[in-house]
């Protein structure tokens, strides 16, 4: 199965971020890109790929033990960002150095259960909000983004997410995310 270790956004913010994406999608040429769904909005900590069901029971104790170690900490969607010509997202703000720990932790706790990490990257947190189809001009959504902040919330789980990735061939068809483990964060967790 293809999983992720993720911090999922408060309904709130969601709430408030589909706002000023609703915005982003009436500027010209918005039609030209691929938006992403409310209910698979999300901050990934550690992207795993396809991980052998074997290995699940090691991988839910070690992010169980990752999340323990790590206290609830405050965060706020903010400002958006782009990734070359073909991807847009929303940022983090506030907790982003705990974000940033919490994601070192979930990487750790999959490489330990024997998952293989070949694809660690610097830690940059975001929240994909669009993807192009071609090469497109984003400034002028990250413009537009720049000014958005949503309400803080306090983050107090770490998620184990399952990517069911389209099968059918539907135009616009998009991965369905699927909750698979949830762990409190802190000792009390």
């Amino acid at each position: 199965m293809r999983l992720f270790a993720a911090v999922l956004p408060d309904p709130a913010a969601v709430s408030e971020l589909a706002v000023a994406v609703d915005r982003l999608r009436a500027l010209p040429g918005a039609d030209g890109l691929r938006w992403t769904w409310r209910a698979g909005w999300h901050f990934t900590l550690a992207f795993m790929g396809e991980v052998d069901e074997g290995l699940l029971p090691a991988l839910r104790e070690r992010l169980a033990r990752a999340a323990r170690h790590s206290e609830p900490f405050e965060l706020r969607v903010r400002g958006g960002g782009k990734f070359g010509r073909r991807a847009l997202w929303a940022g983090a703000d506030g907790g982003v150095e705990e974000l940033g720990r919490l994601a070192g932790r979930a990487e750790a706790a999959a490489r330990r259960a024997g998952v293989p990490m070949d694809r660690h990257r610097a830690y940059h947190p975001h929240l994909t909000v669009a993807r192009g189809r071609t090469d497109a001009d984003l400034r002028p959504y990250v413009e537009e983004l720049r000014s958005f902040a949503s309400t803080p919330w306090q983050v107090r789980d770490l998620s184990l997410v399952r990517s069911n990735l389209p099968a059918g061939g539907i135009a616009g068809e998009q991965p369905r995310y699927e909750t698979v483990g949830s762990w409190s964060l802190g000792r009390s967790g």
